[in-house]
Parts: structure tokens; C-alpha cells; sequence
């Protein structure tokens, strides 16, 4: 814990003991703490300081000797997705936003990749709703082809989809593998 938290953990103690029924708004409370505890000297913080110097040299003690519990993952290691998993669905805003990324970066090229995202965004919110109906049939499509080639995939046992007539059909191919990461 930090030495302000030592310090508002206190401030409640000290609440409790006072007013013992008294049911405590915590954002007014907070404020309250924060207003008594930016004005205190060093010294009087240096109290809280060694309380929270204290708390980290335990926490390191415990944590050299910790082992995780068998089976348990460890904090912040990420699943690997499978390479050979269909590429997850369009929203209609992406495919407009496939459509419309080069146009927007032509007539302003000194717009960077939140710049053109920002006009994208504003472009779609104005869009008349018969091209809107477009981009969100091209969606339903790509969602459709999703769930067929994710149903496909988990019954092969992770083998990769294969492409049916109806895909192969199809003129809008996403063929910009990660662009979706821009945003």
C-alpha cells in the first residue's frame, strides 16, 4: 500500500471510532482526506511513509519465496492465437473505413493514423443510411462466412477452413491482413 493509502485506512479508523453508525459517502470522504493531506509536512506524511516502506519490504520478502499454485497462470501472459483460426468478422464501419482509408489519406496526407480514424468516424455518423445498408450487408456477409468457417474449424480440430463457392464469390475480399489494427 502507498503511504496515502496508510493515510486515508486511518482517517476511517479514526471515522469509525468517532461515528461508529454513521454510513460514509465515499467520494466526499476521499475528498475530504485528500484536502487534510496535501497541506501535512514531510514530517507528518513520514509517519504514513514508514508504514508503506514496511508494507513493500514484506510484500518483496513473501513474493522471493512465492510459488503459484499449480496449474494457475501467471499474470500477463497472453494467449497465442492459432494462425491457422478465421480471421474474426468486419463491423460495417471497418469495411466503409477499407473503403474510404485511401481516399481520406489522398486528399490529406499530412493526416496521421488517428487523424485519418477521427474522419472516418465522422464520415460514418453522416453517411446516408441507403450506403450505411451497403457497408452493413457486406458485415452480415462477413459475419455469416465467420461463423461457417469458425464452426468448420473447431470440428477439423484446428485445421484450417476451406474456402467454399459461395467465399470465392465474393468480391469483397479482405485482403489487408491487420488493418484493422490502425485503430
Amino acid at each position: 500500500m502507498t503511504s496515502y493509502a496508510y493515510f486515508v485506512q486511518t482517517c476511517r479508523e479514526e471515522h469509525k471510532n468517532k461515528h461508529p453508525d454513521e454510513n460514509v459517502v465515499f467520494s466526499e470522504f476521499s475528498r475530504k482526506c485528500a484536502d487534510r493531506w496535501k497541506p501535512m509536512s514531510e514530517k507528518e506524511k513520514k509517519r504514513f511513509q514508514d508504514m508503506a516502506d514496511r508494507d513493500k519490504n514484506r510484500y518483496e520478502s513473501e513474493m522471493q519465496h512465492y510459488v503459484p499454485p499449480a496449474g494457475e497462470k501467471g499474470r500477463g501472459k497472453k494467449r497465442t492465437k492459432d494462425p491457422n483460426a478465421p480471421k474474426r468478422s468486419l463491423s460495417a464501419f471497418f469495411w466503409f473505413s477499407n473503403d474510404e482509408r485511401a481516399r481520406i489519406k489522398s486528399l490529406n496526407p499530412e493526416y496521421r493514423i488517428g487523424d485519418v480514424a477521427k474522419e472516418l468516424g465522422r464520415l460514418w455518423a453522416q453517411i446516408d443510411p441507403s450506403v450505411k445498408q451497403k457497408y452493413e450487408a457486406m458485415s452480415e456477409r462477413d459475419k455469416a462466412r465467420y461463423e461457417r468457417e469458425m464452426s468448420a474449424y473447431k470440428n477439423r480440430g484446428r485445421a484450417a477452413p476451406v474456402p467454399t463457392a459461395e467465399d470465392e464469390g465474393d468480391e469483397e475480399e479482405d485482403d489487408d491482413e491487420g488493418d484493422d489494427d490502425e485503430y
